[in-house]
């Protein structure tokens, strides 16, 4: 059983840091392929999913890692 926990909890860093690299401070996603965003807006559509995708992925993460050391 730890060497699942420990193994998911290992994907789930990994998806969180692909997560958490795509998303720009300050900017619109576009400007990561190159387009300029000259004002910061709200987060609308894949920014928005992002965003909560990154909030339950960091969730699950501490999660496994509670159950982990309980174990």
């Amino acid at each position: 059983m730890n060497q699942i926990l420990f193994y998911a909890q290992i994907i789930v860093s990994i998806i969180l840091i692909i997560l958490i690299a795509i998303q720009q401070r300050g900017a619109a996603l576009g400007s990561a392929f190159g387009g300029g965003g000259e004002f910061y807006s709200s987060k609308r559509g894949i920014e928005k999913k992002l965003y909560y995708a990154t909030i339950i992925t960091a969730t699950i993460f501490l999660l496994l890692g509670a159950v982990n050391i309980a174990l």
